[in-house]
């Protein structure tokens, strides 16, 4: 669910907010943001490639926006295309 705005692509996902005022995103938003699957978001945590942090209550993965941002930028690349 991406919009195009002005050459840039945002994203209308769900997000939490943290005590310090970053921004959460559920382990579905973060995947659909990545262009992976939720499993390979799974895999890599655990692998320690890309770790998530949890729910205190229930547990859930959850990833802070800025680096899923920052992880999208280096598998997408930063330069615009042509």
């Amino acid at each position: 669910m991406a919009t195009r705005v002005q050459g840039c692509i945002r994203f209308a996902v769900p997000t939490r907010t943290t005590a310090n005022g970053g921004r959460l995103l559920t382990i579905k938003a973060a995947a659909e943001i990545l262009g992976v699957s939720e499993m390979t978001l799974r895999r890599w945590d655990e692998s320690g490639k890309f770790r998530a942090r949890r729910h205190p209550l229930n547990g859930y993965r959850l990833y802070a926006r800025a680096d899923v941002m920052k992880l999208r930028k280096r598998i997408f690349g930063g330069g615009r295309a042509a």
